[in-house]
């Protein structure tokens, strides 16, 4: 008979359990666990990391249609579709090609609550409001993260790389990966200073330009940054437990 203590292959995972496996599956999903599998850092291996060159286009090119679309015509409803069409186009080749959908299904997803927003308003500069609410999602989400001595960059490494929480014992990597931490909690920040008040003073064209310049082309310089960061730091530590000082 077997114990009491073994589970049954029917008993359901505990909570935390179920909590531990959906935030590896997160981190596993991240840019920083793409480019963990790279054994040196290129060009390609950073496109990779972000979607590839598709995943990249429908990041910048629905909201850039809307701008262009908008600022030629004035016409909310023409810009609303010119940008719908590119979203759902992205979609449709990636089931032709059988491919994952999720980051397009998720673009489009985005593309029609933004499009619905400024549709319901008719102001343009509404198109943009979701964007507004997930770089505060972000920011408030790290900073927390921070204050409570988890910072996510922490979690997010050791959750990739099999380490755990072994981290937080080492007062010298909590304290790089708070610091990692702030330099996202910056870029959220950044974005919101520069956007907020373009969106509150009608601003339709700067506040486009600013939410493509800030979008990818601020992300990838700080996606490498981090990714030098943790791997100069866990090879260092590696080469130390290696070679101990006597």
């Amino acid at each position: 008979m077997s114990s009491d203590a073994t589970p049954s292959g029917d008993e359901k995972p505990s909570p935390s359990d179920a909590l531990s496996a959906e935030l590896r599956k997160a981190a596993a999903r991240s840019s920083l666990s793409a480019l963990g599998n790279t054994e040196s850092l290129d060009a390609k291996a950073l496109i990779a990391a972000m979607g590839g060159v598709r995943g990249i286009l429908e990041a910048i090119l629905p909201g850039l249609i809307f701008l262009i679309a908008y600022t030629i015509t004035r016409q909310l409803v023409f810009a609303i579709v010119a940008a719908g069409i590119v979203g759902v186009l992205f979609t449709i080749v990636r089931l032709i090609q059988r491919q994952t959908l999720m980051q397009a299904v998720t673009g489009l997803i985005a593309i029609g609550v933004s499009a619905a927003l400024a549709a319901l308003t008719g102001n343009a500069e509404d198109f943009y409001l979701p964007g507004f609410w997930t770089n505060g999602i972000y920011l408030v989400a790290l900073a927390a993260s921070i204050f409570a001595r988890w910072p996510l960059v922490g979690v997010i490494v050791g959750l990739i790389t099999g380490d755990g929480n072994r981290w937080r014992n080492d007062r010298a990597l909590r304290r790089t990966y708070a610091g990692l931490t702030w330099m996202w909690v910056a870029m959220f920040a950044v974005r919101l200073a520069v956007q907020l008040p373009l969106y509150y003073t009608d601003s339709f064209v700067a506040l486009g330009t600013f939410k493509l310049v800030l979008g990818i082309p601020l992300y990838a310089p700080l996606l490498v940054v981090t990714w030098l960061t943790v791997t100069a730091l866990r090879k260092r530590r590696a080469a130390a437990e290696q070679h101990p000082r006597t």
